[in-house]
């Protein structure tokens, strides 16, 4: 049964519904979140990392929000629209069926490039349903206030930042701030919702139902035309091709720009301070997804990667954090200071909620191996890089080969001090035995000697000091014994044979240590103290490469039921957060970029062992 958590009639009701219980549309720009419930909780205008218009994930009163859903209690389902990012969702009551559909026409499809908008239809399938709707915005993360002019029934919010224009085809009443309306459609009838950025030169405009029928085809026909180029035919095609509409969802067409998630501060402990803004591009993360897009035979996406790296990003010298920073904003830019927003309390009161982030100033090595290792794949499995990238490759192989035994701060990004960390090491020798193989296969110039000499002195250490002979195994940081599931990509990149004895002692290690019932911890805290206060649920990217390092092991049963376990995670359209919980709730910002590309590579994989 629903509860409607933003209308008057509803006292008691949870003011918060958990992190899965939403869905995810957007235009390729920006993103909402759709709780199952019919309401829009996370909204940003009009790019992924501009302050909020509705944020009650964040704070249930100061927030904002648009609600719409029936006036009367209802049970209620929530379905992609097959194989399209449109989300459905239905609420079935004691006199009739009704559904609102939601989406946002994607920029080139609709006819017009410059307009990005948010259209929400509710249709009754079946009897009489009481609607009832209630936009509240609250600009600038509800930092700011703002006015509301009703015009022939549709509504005009205005900030001091930025004003937002709702056409409705039902007539809409004002209640201060806010725009409500209560409606009955009866079977067959419909009402439309579209909310649009306005402003001096952008004039709001009309969506009849003839215009919502045309824009939904559209969309409808743009994600399905997108995800046919897929190559995959494997088991698991349906979850598959959900992770790779997300990964999609959360690329910025105008700069081929990938975001880790599209959310900020949704926290991974709650009550907790383990609370980030993700709306960035991770160079590792989004190298990351280009490799499961490539593997699923999507080119373009890693073309417009590609481009966003040359077009967007400089390679520095001298700067803290190396040539590259470990992030960039969705247009390139290296400024993103870190801040706190004490007015808003946090999804279930998990403050602070943090807009921006510090890490970006963080030196982390890993991610020259991940970027070089994509742009080898790039090259190998979509088409050659320009003389000019590989110039770009040769300068950051040859400061990897200058730097790589400095101490950074590790992949987890922890805030507790600078270590040698293993998998830090294991990522430079990728990007440079990566560069070497490039060069090799193009005959491109290169200074072989050095790099070759750099690789195997990173090859040596890694298993000098990389070893505990105490533990039997590879450990998180040089001279310790402590474990990290980061571990698990030394198969995977083929640093060491998954056979070997070394790494099957390593593997068994980590399943006492960090694995829980298929599920696997980053590292233990507590063990291994990373600066901040509280723990956290285990890291479901760590779960996937788990199952990738049984299947390339040989143990593949196994490796089978762990990513069959895993799949149960999932919420109700396949989605996952950065995190699972000690009861099974997603933890983290939401969805991750992060555990949808780690699920196609363990499904490709593990489908292939299987025959």
């Amino acid at each position: 049964m629903i509860e409607q958590r933003f209308f008057q009639n509803a006292p008691g009701s949870p003011r918060y519904l958990p992190i899965a219980e939403h869905g995810l549309i957007g235009d390729l720009r920006t993103v909402a979140l759709v709780g199952s419930d019919g309401t829009i909780d996370w909204y940003c205008c009009p790019a992924f990392d501009a302050p909020s218009v509705f944020a009650a994930v964040l704070d249930a009163e100061r927030g904002g929000h648009f609600a719409l859903a029936p006036a009367v209690p209802a049970r209620t389902k929530q379905f992609y629209f097959p194989d399209t990012n449109v989300l459905i969702t239905r609420f079935f009551t004691d006199e009739g069926v009704g559904e609102v559909q939601d989406f946002m026409p994607v920029a080139g499809e609709s006819g017009d490039c410059e307009r990005h908008r948010l259209i929400r239809r509710v249709i009754c399938v079946r009897g009489t349903v009481p609607f009832r709707v209630r936009v509240a915005p609250r600009f600038n993360y509800g930092a700011d206030p703002h006015t509301l002019s009703l015009l022939d029934g549709n509504a005009l919010f205005e900030s001091e930042t930025m004003s937002l224009a709702l056409t409705a085809t039902v007539s809409m009443e004002s209640d201060g701030a806010d725009a409500h309306a209560d409606f009955k459609l009866g079977e067959g009838e419909s009402a439309v919702f579209a909310l649009d950025q306005a402003g001096e030169h952008i004039a709001p405009r009309g969506c009849a139902h003839v215009e919502a029928e045309r824009q939904f085809e559209a969309t409808v026909r743009y994600w399905r035309r997108w995800l046919s180029r897929s190559r995959y035919r494997g088991r698991w095609r349906e979850m598959v091709h959900r992770s790779a509409l997300t990964l999609k969802l959360l690329t910025y067409a105008p700069t081929g720009a990938i975001v880790a998630a599209p959310t900020t501060s949704l926290p991974e402990q709650f009550g907790g301070e383990r609370n980030w803004d993700y709306r960035y591009v991770w160079v590792r993360d989004a190298a990351f997804a280009v490799y499961a897009l490539l593997r699923l035979g999507f080119t373009g996406e890693a073309e417009a990667f590609m481009k966003f790296l040359t077009t967007c990003i400089t390679p520095g010298d001298g700067a803290a954090s190396g040539p590259l920073q470990i992030m960039y904003g969705i247009d390139g830019r290296t400024d993103l200071p870190e801040r706190e927003l004490p007015h808003l309390e946090g999804h279930c009161g998990s403050a602070p909620v943090r807009v921006g982030n510090a890490a970006a100033d963080q030196l982390q090595l890993d991610i020259y191996g991940a970027l070089i290792d994509s742009i080898y794949l790039y090259d190998k499995w979509a088409q050659p890089i320009s003389s000019a990238q590989w110039d770009d490759v040769t300068r950051l192989v040859a400061w990897v080969c200058d730097h790589w035994d400095q101490p950074d701060e590790g992949v987890w990004e922890t805030r507790g001090g600078r270590k040698n960390f293993l998998y830090s090491r294991l990522m430079c020798w990728v990007a440079i035995e990566r560069a070497i193989r490039l060069a090799r296969r193009r005959g491109l110039p290169a200074d072989l000697a050095q790099w070759l000499g750099a690789r195997d002195a990173i090859y040596r250490r890694i298993m000098d000091r990389g070893w505990s002979e105490r533990r039997h195994a590879f450990v998180q940081y040089e001279g310790g014994d402590v474990l990290d599931a980061s571990l698990l990509m030394m198969p995977l990149a083929k640093f060491i044979a998954p056979t070997d004895p070394k790494w099957l002692s390593t593997l068994d290690a980590l399943g006492e240590d960090l694995v829980s019932d298929s599920l696997v911890y980053r590292y233990d805290p507590q063990a291994s103290p990373d600066g901040l206060r509280g723990d956290e649920g285990t890291f479901s990217i760590c779960s996937f490469w788990y199952v990738e390092a049984l299947v390339r092991a040989g143990r593949v049963d196994e490796a089978r039921l762990a990513f069959e376990k895993m799949l149960t995670y999932a919420n109700h359209l396949g989605l996952y957060a950065e995190e699972i919980g000690r009861t099974g709730e997603q933890q983290g910002n939401f969805p991750q970029a992060f555990t949808h590309l780690s699920l196609i590579s363990a499904a490709f994989n593990l489908d292939r062992a299987l025959g």
